[in-house]
């Protein structure tokens, strides 16, 4: 074989060591990159996941508290099929203490006060107010 050949075939050589030598680093490289991606994607998961959680539940043990609540409330007591009456206080209805027109009756859950005012008056003086005939 002569010289010139044999520089030809280092040669080849020599470039095929480079370019696999090339080719493994780029793998090595995509690898690496690949595991910080999963790495990166995993924590945010995490993150989101755990805020989210947390955020759930902040939102919905309020509302459990009020559902549980509600549920101690005995309504088998009440017929709401049937109407019955319903006197008025200082907290509800305080304009319709002692007068003639109150009515009081609730009938299938809506309390009717008086033909004039079938919500009941805001404040503790009802224009429509009158004494209640003993």
């Amino acid at each position: 074989m002569e010289k010139w050949q044999k520089e030809f075939w280092d040669m080849i050589e020599t470039v095929a060591n480079e370019v696999e030598g090339f080719f493994l680093g780029m793998t090595e490289m995509v690898d690496s990159f690949f595991e910080i991606t999963e790495e990166i994607t995993e924590q945010v998961q995490n993150t989101i996941a755990t805020e989210l959680d947390q955020y759930l539940q902040d939102l919905t043990d309020p509302l459990l508290e009020i559902y549980w609540e509600l549920e101690d409330i005995v309504v088998d007591d009440v017929d709401l099929g049937f109407p019955y009456s319903v006197d008025p206080c200082a907290e509800r209805n305080p304009a319709c203490i002692g007068c003639r027109h109150y009515h009081g009756q609730v009938y299938g859950g809506n309390l009717l006060v008086c033909g004039m005012h079938p919500h009941g008056w805001e404040d503790e003086n009802c224009p429509d107010w009158e004494q209640e005939e003993l």
